[in-house]
């Protein structure tokens, strides 16, 4: 046991001055996860005698840390139905929840916030600790033994992981823009380690351990721990994700495997919900979670806008309602539980420019739903890379003038000063659709800068941009507010080994372990024929449009603060050098698009 598990509980005090009950720090042990051990959590319920079905989160940020305080500019946004004086970041808010019969559940993890024991975030002991909460919420005597699961980012991507454990009590799940997979979706795209926001979100993580004597900006924290810790002790109480990440590499070291889980093993009702503009970390997580989760009912939903705040739009805070009314209250009006009641995938509809981070402009894009995902009626179509830096459809054209020759760029490009191809289309001749998974087949070598080290690697960075008749590109909403483009992809080219017999193997989207014993060798010279995973999306691409494919050796425009610049991982020594794409006879670039025609 942890020092810092040795300590004495916390009085509990029931607030009866606001419109719901409001229990600070009540305690919640942990039998199977951590004997001995506990967490501490808030509970807001009605003010009824009845028994109520409970709606947790279990997160890093802060139990007690009031959303105005973590967040100003954000909280002066949200839709002001959902602002009360317990609403905590990217969290239900108490206000709305409770006045629609739910209790609310907010813990802190373990070795957060008031929860005492180890900070190791996004581990198996987390969601083993948030197993041990959901029962212990069922089993109140408040409590109807419903609990249902709904939260933003790492309060959604900690969904799939504890239903997988199906613990008692569990009877929805509503992962909202949430990772499902921590290497591929969050750590290390196509193999590459996008530490710029890993370290970005550890100093937020770290400044909420449990033991600090001073929480965020230097602030008191609103409710200090009974046991302030010492500097040495901290450390020792703590697992430094970016420094976990930088050190282990492959999805077979303990580090990844431990956090690994099976998504067949879901089998509660599922409403994930994911964004289009979130090409970097949220998106093909809710995505994939969604095709694989085991669940008899489950549902898919996409929408646009800003990371924080969709989640408490009017019509969106009735669509969770309403899904967990369903399967939380047995009160289903729009029909969840019935099998085939409600489209399986509701999907918005990207088109037009509406510019980015306007709310009521995107209001414009149009709702669809869908039977199934991917859609099936897609057809898949190629295009072809050109040496003249186009995209054509033609493979014929292709065929009947391509000499041997190849396009080169430096490697080791920064966002400032990017080191790129860019292929465009000539313009559309018709509107045409593009929803769904993307797979760029590459033929690339790398060779030695003249006064450099030999490279040994090539990193790989895709990018997919639309623009409009005049050139202009259509940016639409990252997550931050930033103007983002269609979708990214990556690939170290190192870890290029596909996994054929893999499940989740399809024409569409290439499986990769990512194990060490995958490493292949990349020499100076060879040509690999390789195939980039991009991320999927939606788009409307108009008469006139075009799509431009653009490869590089760096992240550039559109990758925010979700950047891959560890001087480690990218080390000059093994990438510095010229990336080339190899054209010949035989030999084809193109990038596999996903085109649905009307219904």
């Amino acid at each position: 046991m942890a020092a810092s598990d040795s300590v004495p509980d916390i009085s509990i005090t029931d607030h009866t001055s606001f419109p719901y009950t409001f229990t600070l720090n009540a305690t919640v042990p942990l039998p199977s996860s951590a004997p001995g051990s506990l967490v501490r959590c808030n509970i807001y319920r009605p003010q009824t005698s009845e028994k109520v079905p409970a709606i947790l989160t279990y997160g890093p940020y802060g139990k007690d840390l009031p959303y105005e305080v973590f967040h100003p500019a954000s909280w002066g946004e949200i839709n002001p139905e959902h602002r009360s004086a317990h609403s905590a970041w990217e969290t239900p808010d108490p206000g709305y929840w409770t006045k629609h019969g739910y209790a609310v559940v907010r813990a802190d993890e373990r070795g957060l916030g008031q929860s005492p024991g180890l900070l190791n975030t996004m581990s198996r002991g987390t969601s083993e600790a948030f197993f041990d909460v959901v029962e212990w919420v069922a089993d109140q005597e408040w409590c109807s033994g419903k609990v249902g699961l709904l939260g933003i980012s790492y309060y959604a991507g900690s969904q799939w992981r504890v239903a997988a454990r199906r613990p008692k009590g569990l009877a929805a799940i509503i992962p909202w823009e949430g990772m499902a997979d921590y290497y591929r979706d969050r750590c290390r795209h196509g193999g590459i380690l996008s530490n710029v926001f890993i370290d970005f979100w550890w100093r937020r993580v770290e400044s909420n351990q449990y033991g600090r004597s001073e929480g965020l900006d230097g602030e008191t924290p609103p409710i200090p721990p009974e046991k302030v810790l010492s500097a040495e002790e901290l450390a020792q109480n703590r697992r430094e994700q970016p420094v976990d990440n930088r050190i282990y590499r492959f999805r077979d070291d303990e580090y990844y495997a431990s956090k690994e889980y099976t998504l067949s093993d879901i089998q509660v009702p599922l409403l994930s919900v994911g964004n289009w503009g979130g090409i970097t970390l949220h998106l093909r997580g809710n995505i994939e979670g969604y095709t694989h989760a085991g669940s008899e009912f489950k549902y898919l939903r996409m929408i646009t806008g800003r990371h924080d705040l969709p989640f408490y739009y009017a019509e969106e805070a009735e669509v969770q309602r309403s899904f967990l009314d369903a399967f939380l209250k047995g009160e289903d009006r729009d029909g969840w539980s019935i099998k085939g009641k409600v489209p399986p995938v509701s999907l918005v509809v990207r088109k037009g420019d509406v510019g980015f981070n306007d709310a009521q402009a995107e209001r414009a894009f149009l709702r669809r739903d869908e039977n199934e995902w991917p859609i099936a009626r897609t057809q898949y179509r190629k295009l072809y890379l050109t040496p003249q830096q186009g995209l054509t459809w033609d493979e014929a054209a292709i065929t009947q003038s391509l000499l041997p020759q190849k396009l080169s760029y430096k490697a080791l490009g920064t966002l400032k000063s990017p080191q790129l191809l860019q292929f465009t289309t000539a313009p559309f001749e018709k509107e045409t659709e593009i929803t769904g998974h993307i797979t760029a087949h590459l033929n690339v070598s790398v060779s030695a800068n003249p006064t450099g080290t030999t490279p040994s690697d090539i990193d790989l960075f895709v990018t997919l941009r639309h623009l409009l008749p005049n050139n202009k590109e259509v940016f639409y909403t990252g997550s931050a507010g930033d103007p983002v483009p269609l979708c990214k992809g990556w690939l170290r080219v190192s870890l290029r080994k596909v996994d054929a017999l893999s499940i989740k193997n399809r024409p569409h989207l290439p499986a990769r372990d990512y194990f060490s014993t995958d490493v292949q060798p990349v020499i100076p010279g060879e040509v690999y024929p390789v195939d980039v995973e991009i991320w999927p999306t939606n788009v409307v691409v108009e008469k006139g449009s075009k799509i431009m494919f653009e490869l590089s050796s760096g992240d550039t425009q559109g990758s925010g603060i979700f950047r891959h610049e560890d001087e480690v991982d990218r080390a000059a020594a093994k990438f510095d050098g010229y990336n080339h794409v190899h054209f010949a006879p035989g030999i084809f670039n193109y990038v596999t698009l996903p085109i649905i025609p009307p219904k």
